[in-house]
């Protein structure tokens, strides 16, 4: 078994709490900048992942971020972690990929998952609700371009033509996926050169279809982590502990969004939230960062009525979580 360490990068660029406001053009120089700096240090890789019509300018276009980041770099990977594949015709995609293998010398990986939030599937003429389907049968059409297979293929969402893709990978990319709900843990172990987690809790149901399988010598997980190093984490905290919670906020408020748009029973939030709540810790913070962060998850994901907070749920630091909650639902209009 063998670990490698990444960088992991999203590209918002919100407004600072000042007024004062950073150009798109400062910000991609600047990070490309820090990503040749971190090849310099031994970092191994870097990710890229994808949204649309985020106010904060959150990365709309990887690919071409990716290959900039390939010409400013000689040995570090590239990656997607994630590409929402279902909004995308995977002819197309498995084009962009094949090119960006051919450009970065064989170091791009192709990370895709089937996206959730409602408003980005109606812009690009997609049903939410089709989602697995246009994953899966996607995958399946990138394999094949890359392959150079001039063979046709029909699904129940998807079709390529019998025409063969070029130039097709001298190296051909890894095709992982990302997942989080069983069904779709499932589906990555079946379909994917490795699994994108979010979370920890994760790996073991991957594990475990991988041994259903007869796999579980090809199972591979890129782990998702929020980890800062510092020599002093209590000052680094002082320092970026409000943009972690921006971070996490903004996330949290898009999973309340998603679980309005998909019709999902009334109480499924709330629950989602605890789940958000336990996977979005900040571990060596202030304590005035960590119990905000926890009281502004619940406040945020719909709280339970006073008198009814269910502790199991919080993270480290209860009490204060708690006591934070309270002075938060207090300022409610």
């Amino acid at each position: 078994m063998s670990t490698h360490f990444g960088l992991w990068y999203d590209l918002r660029n919100p407004a600072d709490p000042a007024g004062t406001t950073r150009s798109f053009t400062t910000l991609y120089r600047q990070v490309l900048d820090q990503m040749v700096w971190a090849e310099s240090l031994g970092i191994d890789s870097v990710w890229l992942t994808e949204h649309h019509f985020m106010d904060d300018g959150y990365t709309p276009s990887p690919f071409a971020i990716a290959g900039a980041i390939g010409e400013r770099t000689e040995r570090l990977r590239v990656g997607t972690n994630l590409i929402v594949s279902p909004l995308h015709n995977p002819i197309r995609l498995a084009e962009d990929a094949a090119t960006l293998s051919l450009l970065t010398d064989g170091r791009f990986d192709l990370g895709v998952g089937q996206g959730y939030w409602e408003p980005e599937f109606a812009a690009f003429g997609r049903s939410v609700r089709n989602r697995p389907s246009l994953l899966e049968e996607g995958v399946e059409i990138i394999r094949r371009c890359w392959s150079g297979s001039d063979e046709a293929f029909t699904g129940r969402r998807l079709s390529k033509p019998a025409l063969a893709v070029s130039p097709t990978p001298e190296s051909v990319p890894a095709l992982l996926v990302g997942a989080m709900a069983d069904p779709a843990i499932e589906r990555a172990a079946r379909i994917a050169d490795g699994f994108l987690s979010t979370q920890n809790v994760h790996h073991a149901p991957y594990l475990a279809a991988m041994d259903r399988l007869g796999r579980r010598s090809a199972a591979r997980i890129y782990a998702g982590q929020w980890v800062i190093i510092a020599d002093d984490p209590e000052a680094e905290w002082a320092r970026i502990g409000r943009h972690a919670l921006y971070q996490i906020n903004k996330y949290i408020d898009r999973a309340v969004q998603v679980h309005g748009s998909l019709g999902y029973s009334a109480d499924l939030p709330l629950e989602f939230m605890y789940r958000a709540a336990r996977a979005a810790r900040l571990y060596d913070g202030p304590d005035e960062v960590h119990r905000d962060s926890v009281a502004r998850q619940y406040l945020k994901g719909y709280a339970p009525p006073a008198g009814e907070i269910p502790t199991e749920h919080i993270p480290t630091r209860r009490a204060a979580a708690t006591e934070r909650l309270a002075e938060l639902l207090a300022e409610q209009p």
